[in-house]
């Protein structure tokens, strides 16, 4: 699969201030609205390890629950972590993988944000605008936003909490960015699973992205293509180490 817009390659040797500027002009090209999906469409999960100082992405497409294509590559890391931008120092290895995939997908599910971002442009959006695929983001853990009128915890499965843009975002205060949603939960247990924060990332919606996240959980906290991915990059950092 081919990068449609080069120009939004995550470059590690910008600036901050211009890592930031770019991301404000992905989230100026991002569409956060629903565009129509195919009855059967290919469906792509994308996670990373990290073994050492490399990034290692892994894609597994799956088609009506079945996997049709698995696909990677391995990238040297070339900045640290910091929190917001992310997407500069994972994201070409994950082109990297896309670019090895023969596939077409008509969805991705990444392991990270989307527009829960204080930015607007969270991995999935990044992504997705770089390749111009519908995709939505995933992630275990609240970036920024706050919880509309949340339930008491722990939430019961199926649970679906907005999440607003609060003042640490560069949106109207109040946009719904994505949705806490309980995909799995423990009954009857003192223990429990915490939700999952799914955002639009590009051509999807916000509600849409939640039901299409949970649609492909499988039984799972995880949406199938995403946890398949997960060990499937465990795998190759595995490799890599040795």
């Amino acid at each position: 699969m081919e990068v449609t817009r080069p120009e939004f390659r995550p470059d590690p040797d910008l600036s901050r201030t211009e890592m930031e500027v770019l991301q404000r002009d992905i989230a100026r090209e991002a569409v956060f609205d629903d565009e129509p999906l195919p009855d059967s469409p290919v469906v792509v999960g994308v996670d990373q390890a990290f073994p050492g100082e490399q990034a290692v992405s892994a894609i597994v497409a799956m088609r009506d629950g079945e996997v049709v294509e698995r696909a990677s590559a391995v990238t040297e890391l070339s900045i640290p972590y910091i929190p917001g931008l992310l997407s500069f120092r994972e994201g070409e290895s994950i082109l990297a993988a896309f670019e090895e995939l023969e596939c077409e997908p008509d969805l991705a599910l990444f392991d990270g944000s989307g527009r829960i971002h204080f930015r607007q442009a969270g991995l999935a959006t990044h992504m997705g605008v770089a390749l111009d695929l519908p995709s939505v983001g995933v992630a275990k853990s609240l970036l920024c936003g706050r919880l509309s009128n949340p339930p008491e915890e722990p939430f019961s499965e199926g649970t679906r909490v907005p999440i607003l843009a609060d003042g640490r975002v560069e949106v109207e205060e109040g946009t719904v960015l994505g949705y806490a949603v309980q995909t799995r939960q423990y009954e009857g247990s003192s223990r429990y699973i915490n939700p999952l924060y799914v955002s639009p990332g590009h051509r999807v919606g916000a509600e849409t992205a939640t039901s299409l996240a949970h649609a492909h959980c499988a039984g799972y906290k995880l949406p199938e293509p995403v946890r398949r991915a997960d060990s499937y990059a465990g795998e190759l950092a595995d490799a890599a180490r040795q």
